[in-house]
């Protein structure tokens, strides 16, 4: 049977949205996906512990920034409790705080999660704010009855611009379309135009590379919207050892990478995945919360200079198809390890080490699946390759 996760995973590739286009009556499932899967972190996997984020939070820990998520929502999780707001919904037509997939709030809990002495896990920017968008789904059914994915190019495009005008600093796209060169030029200029608007409005985009399996991507297809160029940031991933991950998605367009692999996260409607979450879509989090971080520290930064400093201060890892410039270096991007000595620790974040009870077990059908290899059924456009990005 195939798990929550895993149908999640499926759904990460999105369609390309086709110039004339009818949106079927959709209908929201009669039960939400509960992708618990596992009790509380007791350790922090190794490639996360590389990037050292306890000392990270000695610099920033994302306070007064906004992260816009655009996936399959975000739910309500109390890991997320007082920071986390909705930007609207594509699909249900609600707030876009409901999540039926799981997918988004595994990656918002990478991104914000706050700590808790309880367990081992916290996100990258645990003080940043969430802003959720849901644009996809894979759960949602027709009039029919039947599962019928939801998302593509045009409405990601859309979602991009909602997050700038309700002020995300920073925003999350854990989706990718893989498509066809001559398809993604000819779905791309409405994504191509978000992107540059974004940016031109200090806004960082990151966005995660593609699967390859799973993730519907392969060597001849080119994924959207990480090939499109200098205004977004595209993440591939990296096993627990640090070396590429088989399933990422290369080329030359690649900007850096980060763990993707055998990670656990927050799950709906409370605690936590297993740690079996894996896919580009949970390493561009982590390059999302490092952005998070940066603008905190550094609020006048443009945000081409965040993009640049993050591909800068990236640690070497493998060829550059696979991992860019390397893996994603919080501490190194935030001024490096003499900061920790002259920089004053940021204060103390409010609520946390709250103890939250250990979840109940999850029924055997919900597993690795239900947050998906990839980002969700959300249609990213790509372009024929991106030009590297001017180190």
């Amino acid at each position: 049977m195939i798990s929550a996760l895993a149908a999640v995973a499926a759904a990460a590739l999105l369609a390309v949205a086709p110039l004339h286009a009818t949106v079927p009556a959709l209908h929201a499932p009669a039960h939400c996906h509960d992708t618990r899967d596992g009790p509380p972190p007791t350790t922090v996997d190794p490639a996360v512990a590389a990037l050292r984020l306890d000392a990270a939070h000695r610099l920033a820990t994302g306070r007064g920034v906004r992260v816009a998520v655009i996936d399959t929502g975000v739910a309500a999780h109390p890991r997320l409790t007082g920071r986390l707001t909705g930007g609207g919904d594509s699909v249900g037509g609600g707030t876009g705080m409901q999540d039926c997939d799981g997918h988004g709030t595994a990656v918002a809990g990478l991104i914000a999660a706050a700590p808790d002495d309880a367990d081992a896990f916290t996100g990258v920017a645990p003080g940043a704010s969430v802003l959720a968008i849901r644009q996809s789904s894979l759960v949602f059914l027709d009039d029919a009855g039947r599962t019928t994915p939801v998302g593509d190019t045009r409405t990601l495009a859309d979602a991009i611009d909602a997050a700038v005008r309700a002020g995300a600093d920073v925003v999350n796209v854990s989706e990718a379309a893989c498509t066809s060169r001559a398809e993604a030029a000819a779905a791309a200029p409405p994504l191509r135009r978000a992107l540059r608007e974004a940016v031109e409005k200090n806004v960082v985009v990151v966005a995660a590379a593609g699967n390859i399996g799973s993730g519907g991507c392969t060597g001849d297809l080119v994924a959207l919207p990480g090939s499109l160029g200098a205004d977004v940031l595209a993440v591939g991933a990296v096993d627990r050892s640090g070396t590429p991950a088989g399933f990422s998605v290369r080329g030359p367009w690649i900007d850096v990478a980060a763990p993707g692999d055998g990670l656990a996260s927050l799950a709906i409607p409370s605690g936590f995945t297993g740690p079996t979450l894996r896919g580009t879509s949970f390493a561009a989090p982590f390059v999302s919360g490092t952005a998070a971080l940066l603008r905190e520290r550094n609020p006048r930064m443009s945000a081409r200079a965040i993009m640049d400093r993050i591909v800068s201060t990236a640690r070497p890892a493998g060829p550059s198809d696979a991992v860019g410039a390397g893996i994603v270096d919080p501490v190194a991007a935030l001024g490096g390890t003499a900061d920790l000595a002259a920089r004053a620790p940021t204060a103390p974040l409010p609520g946390l080490g709250v103890r939250m009870a250990p979840p109940p077990g999850l029924p055997p059908e919900v597993g690795a699946g239900a947050v998906g290899v990839a980002a969700l059924a959300v249609l990213l456009l790509v372009r024929a390759l991106r030009r590297p990005r001017q180190r």
